[in-house]
């Protein structure tokens, strides 16, 4: 069974950097598009960047320019740099992986962004 696990998520001032890892069990990483979704209470999840295994990138609008996703198939880890933090920011940083016409999550990392 494929996991994922986020981690490098905590609190930071608006306009400070934080980068989140996401590290997956599987070495057929490299071959499958992953994303990075975040959730913040009382709203829907929303997708905040994607990555196919060719190494395409799209990001919400909301983002460009400010996040970075990338991905190291050596280590079979996605990372998601993001500077220039916000408030609206803030919330739960899931990432994914599309595995055989399913989709697997992670267990999610916090993000706060004081102002």
């Amino acid at each position: 069974q494929v996991q994922l696990v986020e981690s490098g998520g905590g609190w930071v001032q608006a306009g400070g950097s934080l980068r989140l890892s996401c590290a997956a069990s599987t070495k057929i990483f490299s071959f499958k598009s992953m994303g990075w979704y975040r959730q913040a209470p009382g709203k829907q999840r929303e997708l905040v960047a994607h990555i196919t295994g060719g190494g395409g990138t799209t990001y919400a609008d909301s983002v460009k320019g400010r996040f970075t996703i990338s991905r190291d198939n050596a280590k079979n880890t996605l990372y998601l740099q993001m500077t220039s933090l916000k408030p609206e920011d803030a919330g739960v940083y899931y990432c994914s992986l599309d595995w055989f016409g399913s989709t697997v999550w992670g267990q999610g990392t916090q993000v706060t962004v004081s102002s």
